[in-house]
Formats: C-alpha cells, sequence, structure tokens
C-alpha cells in the first residue's frame, strides 16, 4: 500500500517520539505533576519579548506584498542581516549571497544534502546523532557512514574518522553543541579534522563538504567559545535555524550558510535555491522572515537552561550517574548503569521517568536527558531517580 522503504522506516523511527506519546499515556493515568518527562527538546521558554513585539509590528503593519511569492532564496534585506550575523565571529566574511532562507534547519539539509549527492555517494556522521539524519541522507539517495567519537568527551575519533573517508565521501555532518551530548567540539579538533579532509580531497581528487548543523549555537555554558567553521574548514555549509535560539520551534525558519571559500560559490547557490524551490519549501515563510530580520541577534535566556542543567547533572552526579557535562544545547547523555540501554530506559519508565535511549543516537549503552523542562519537574523527579539509582545498587 505505501512505500516499502517507509514501511521499513517507520520501524526505526525516533526513539524520542515514542517516549514523548509514552509520557502523554502515562500523564493521562497518574497526572502530569507525578510523570517526569525528559524526553523530548521541546523548547520550554516563550520567545523572547522583543521577537514577540516584532510580530505584532509586522502582523499590525502596513506592509504591501508580505504574503505573495518571494525569491526562492528568501528576502533579500533579510539575508542581508543573517550574512553579517554569520559573519560576525570570522575572519572569512560572507556577502547576503551565500545565504538561503530555510525552513528550519531540517530543511536546510535537506536542500544541501539534495544539492551535493550523487546516488551511493556517502556522508560521516559522528556516533551519537541525531536520527533523523539517516533518513535525511537516505532522502536523497546518499550512504550514512557512521564514525565513533572518544567517549570520554564525546568528540570525534579522529583515526576513525580518516578511516571512514573514502573517493565515496561527499560530505560530513558535525552538530556542536551536539544532540544529544551537549558536547562542543574543540578548536583543535575542528583543525585535525579540516588537515585530514584536505589530505583526504588530495589522495582521491574530490571535494568533501562539511555541513555544520548549528541549532543550538547560542546555548553555550561556562564561557565555552564556539569555534566558527568558516576558519577551518573551505568547503563548509551551516545549517541553522530560530527554534531553539528564540523559542520558534513550531514556525520552521531557518537558513543556510555557505562560506566564500567554496569553489564555485555562485554553481553552489544556484544549486542550493533551486533544490529549496524543487523540494517543495518554494521559499521560507515570509512573516517569520520579517520577524527574524529584526531579531537575528535575539536570544533566550542561556541562564534558565544553565539553571536546569546544574540541577539535574547535580543531582544524577550525586546518585553515582557517569556523564560528560555538556557545555551547550539542552540535554545530558548519561552512561546507562546496565549495558542494554533500551531495558534501562524501560525500567525508568516505571518509575514514571522518561528517557532516551542511546540507541536512539546510534550509541548503545547510554540514555539522553532533554532538560528543556519547569525546574519543578527536575525536583520533583529526585525521589524518582533516587529509588531508580537504588534498584540498580548505584554507588553514590
Amino acid at each position: 500500500m505505501i512505500s516499502k522503504k517507509i514501511e521499513e522506516n517507520l520501524g526505526n523511527s525516533s526513539w524520542i517520539r515514542k517516549m514523548f506519546e509514552e509520557g502523554a499515556k502515562l500523564k493521562a493515568i497518574h497526572g502530569d505533576d507525578n510523570v517526569y518527562d525528559f524526553s523530548i527538546g521541546n523548547p520550554y521558554f516563550e520567545p523572547p519579548t522583543a521577537v514577540v513585539e516584532n510580530l505584532k509590528t509586522i502582523v499590525n503593519g502596513d506592509i504591501k506584498g508580505l504574503h505573495r511569492y518571494m525569491a526562492n532564496a528568501g528576502y533579500q534585506e533579510v539575508r542581508e542581516k543573517v550574512a553579517a550575523a554569520v559573519s560576525e565571529n570570522t575572519k572569512n566574511k560572507i556577502p547576503f549571497s551565500n545565504v538561503v532562507m530555510t525552513v528550519g534547519a531540517a530543511g536546510a539539509l535537506n536542500v544541501a544534502l539534495k544539492t551535493l549527492l550523487n546516488p551511493e555517494e556517502e556522508v560521516i556522521v559522528f556516533s551519537p546523532f541525531f536520527v533523523e539524519y539517516v533518513f535525511y541522507i537516505e532522502n536523497h539517495g546518499g550512504k550514512t557512514i557512521i564514525t565513533e567519537t572518544d567517549k570520554s568527551t564525546f568528540e570525534p575519533d579522529l583515526d576513525a574518522f580518516a578511516k571512514n573517508i573514502n573517493a565515496k565521501t561527499k560530505a560530513v555532518i558535525i552538530n556542536s553543541p551536539n544532540n544529544p551530548t551537549g558536547v562542543i567540539y574543540s578548536a583543535e579538533t575542528l583543525k585535525k579534522m579540516a588537515a585530514i579532509i584536505a589530505e583526504k580531497e588530495k589522495a582521491f581528487g574530490s571535494t568533501i563538504f562539511v555541513l555544520s548543523d548549528e541549532p543550538y549555537s547560542v546555548i553555550r555554558y561556562d564561557n565555552v567559545e564556539l569555534p566558527h567553521v568558516f576558519d577551518y574548514f573551505k568547503n563548509v555549509i551551516i545549517a541553522n535555524s530560530f527554534s531553539k535560539s528564540l523559542g520558534l520551534a513550531g514556525e520552521r525558519i531557518g537558513y543556510l550558510a555557505a562560506s566564500g571559500l567554496v569553489d564555485n560559490i555562485d554553481l553552489l547557490m544556484n544549486g542550493l535555491i533551486f533544490s529549496n524551490r524543487t523540494l517543495g519549501f518554494v521559499n521560507a515563510p515570509a512573516i517569520f522572515q520579517k520577524v527574524i530580520g529584526d531579531s537575528v541577534n535575539d536570544t533566550v535566556d542561556v541562564n534558565l537552561y544553565l539553571e536546569r542543567r546544574d540541577l539535574l547533572y547535580n543531582h544524577l552526579a550525586s546518585l553515582g550517574f557517569e556523564c560528560v557535562k555538556p557545555q551547550g544545547a539542552f540535554y545530558l547523555f548519561p552512561k546507562a548503569p546496565i549495558e542494554d540501554d533500551v531495558e534501562f530506559v524501560m525500567k525508568a519508565k516505571e518509575f514514571n521517568i522518561l528517557a532516551v535511549p542511546g540507541s536512539g543516537f546510534g550509541c548503545p549503552g547510554y540514555f539522553r536527558l532533554s532538560y528543556c523542562i519547569g525546574t519543578d519537574t527536575i525536583e520533583n523527579s529526585k525521589p524518582a531517580w533516587e529509588k531508580l539509582a537504588a534498584f540498580y545498587n548505584m554507588k553514590k
């Protein structure tokens, strides 16, 4: 009745959504206050007041043609502001023509992969990774090559990375700050990755693109810097959205920004614009392009997420859970106390704790917790975590 491929993928669909749906069932039985849902990274805080006011001004204003088609790449004045924001912390500035407004970062990645991939070309992703990457790559005839990270830091294993590059390698997806670990890739790691890519491009006579997925770029803690990918890679495209930085996940607004160092940049940009149209997006939502144009430098209050990180991390650490402390995003990725992470997550559910198994991110033996939730949920969950830790005889 439906595509065999889609039917097959339904069986491999997101553990995040599965656990989110389990949470809804448990809340119907036990009540919202007695279920501790850490399953989904759905922004908890409302957009900044300035963003809401900008939206009101635009909607209530007399902007002629606001609801009509536009250039497929988006409004020029918005692209200029995005280009300026992207260029702010790099020596490699870009013009507005290197920016395409997209339907979120997911739309941006699909546009980029559609533009770059020939059938059976390979895309490297680092485990753990956002599971939808695999489907995005398959959407455009590519093959996903999963590469390990150093589990003590969750930064890429560079030896494994080098071994996995071959003549079919077309792109590498990096995600920093990372979902699900919250880790920010260091400047030294990016520098070494760039050297490996340059060496392999020379050996195979190929071009390897870096796709930098950056929806959590402004959510960073402890004064940790985010190295700008334009300063390290030549053939690099940033995919970003305002879903997390401005709490606009439901509005599906983002962008692609390509480095000016890319060879034949005009051809690349024309390809991206063409793919944006022919994938059916046509253009990013008009009203929210205008909102972003006036709010590109606004952010949510990161200290509110920091408070939640510390509250949850410190409690789990006190119970004996092992976890790399997140430097950004709003997730913890602790090691499960048993080898079978799915079994552990199912046991946690018996204590009304909703987590996502690491297997859902290509990294068995761990589990993800989203702390973009109310502090009351974290506080109320503490006795449940204590009971769960006691069940596994964990040592404080």
